[in-house]
């Protein structure tokens, strides 16, 4: 199909380069009927350039992007997971080995009070443990009330029948479903064009006793009445990202873990900041970060269920947002005409990140045999970023169509 006003040219090479300098959303957006604040972050490459390599390898699948913008007019490069669906690879079906990761946070501060004037977060001792191996009976109701249960029984790991505006684009996963939608007009929808999780395996369960400095649980009544419906875990996201890469990501390499995996790290109920006792810090819900050489990317996520960030940000919306932003910007560095004053960024951002402009923004729930109705985050298209016309499905800019036109004028 000729696309005379969006030129892309499109490469299946594994060579990622890129001077571009990201900036990165840190600023929460305000959400409706929401007690604290959610926003996401991502912990990007530090070294910029790649190592070609064989698709034999023990490396994540990716493929380069060249577009010429039409919100700009210039040129960006890119890398993502999967094959390239411009070319003889669109008929490809790619699996990603993941793994979930169960991780248990014991923190030994209790927060009573926040201070929302000040932000400061009072504490006092007291041993919390937040699980997602066992039932929360608190929150949610049996049978469906054990969180890692629930997260291998959801659409971001099993298949489901996706519609998007009277378009049916696959009974797979949602994240799937996204990618094929997202290049629909370029021949996804005519192909067996596949990003897939799998195999997805379940490791052993790991114990993460926090540091006090690092981590509090603040109590159901701590913001206020009426009490939320079980304890909230903040850790430091410094000392927890430097911990993962540090000691937790290379004990699971006999589980499994590898470069060309993708481990997700499930919490239960448990966010990010820094410092852990200023409320105005908080709260990252989930991040997709890289480590090491080959690079080993990985994601923590939290399945919030204590509903103190609205009603859509629940069970695995953070999910959706993580594993697509994953998928569409590897390493955190995929660089884009400037965007912003939307969503999560209440400035500029500039990188290729597609739950950010939606935080908050859900599709709607999705059943699963289970019987449980999931939350899944809408997403932006590669076209909102780059620019009309829309190559997304139905002429989209969004996976639920929230999104009519695309970002417009860089942001300033």
């Amino acid at each position: 199909m000729e696309r005379k006003a969006l030129l892309l040219f499109f490469s299946a090479t594994l060579l990622w380069s890129a001077a571009t300098t990201v900036a990165y959303a840190q600023d929460p957006a305000a959400q409706d009927h929401a007690r604290l604040r959610a926003y996401t972050t991502v912990m990007p490459h530090s070294g910029r350039a790649l190592s070609q390599r064989s698709p034999n390898s023990s490396m994540l699948p990716l493929w380069t992007f060249n577009v010429s913008s039409t919100r700009d007019h210039n040129n960006y490069s890119g890398v993502m997971v999967g094959r390239n669906p411009f070319g003889e690879e669109r008929n490809q079906h790619v699996n990603v080995p993941t793994q979930i990761v169960p991780v248990v946070i014991t923190t030994n501060l209790i927060g009573t009070h926040v201070n929302f004037k000040t932000g400061k977060v009072t504490t006092k001792p007291g041993v919390t443990t937040l699980n997602p191996t066992v039932a929360n009976t608190a929150c949610l109701t049996a049978p469906n009330d054990v969180p890692l249960t629930l997260y291998r029984q959801s659409p971001i790991i099993q298949s489901a029948s996706f519609t998007f505006g009277g378009t049916h684009v696959g009974t797979t996963q949602y994240v799937d479903a996204f990618q094929r939608a997202n290049f629909w007009l370029y021949g996804t929808q005519k192909n067996d064009y596949h990003v897939m999780l799998h195999p997805v395996t379940t490791t052993h369960t790991v114990y993460i006793n926090v540091p006090a400095a690092d981590g509090l649980a603040l109590a159901t009544n701590s913001l206020g009445n009426p009490p939320f419906c079980a304890p909230l875990g903040i850790i430091d996201i410094n000392w927890f990202d430097a911990y993962l890469d540090s000691t937790i990501i290379p004990a699971l390499y006999s589980q499994g873990v590898n470069p060309g995996s993708l481990p997700i790290f499930l919490l239960a109920n448990v966010v990010m900041a820094s410092p852990v006792t200023n409320i105005n810090t908080c709260c990252i819900l989930g991040y997709h970060g890289t480590t090491s050489l080959p690079i080993q990317t990985y994601s923590p996520m939290d399945f919030d269920t204590t509903g103190v960030f609205g009603a859509t940000i629940f069970d695995t919306s953070v999910s959706a947002h993580e594993v697509a932003e994953w998928m569409n910007d590897p390493f955190g560095n995929n660089p884009v005409p400037a965007w912003g004053h939307i969503g999560q960024q209440t400035g500029c951002q500039n990188n290729l990140e597609v739950g950010d402009p939606l935080t908050g923004t859900d599709i709607p729930t999705v059943t699963m045999p289970n019987g449980y109705a999931y939350h899944l985050q809408e997403l932006a298209f590669f076209s909102w970023f780059f620019g009309a016309p829309s190559i997304a499905v139905n002429g989209w800019f969004s996976d639920n169509n929230t999104f009519t036109t695309d970002a417009g004028p860089p942001c300033m």
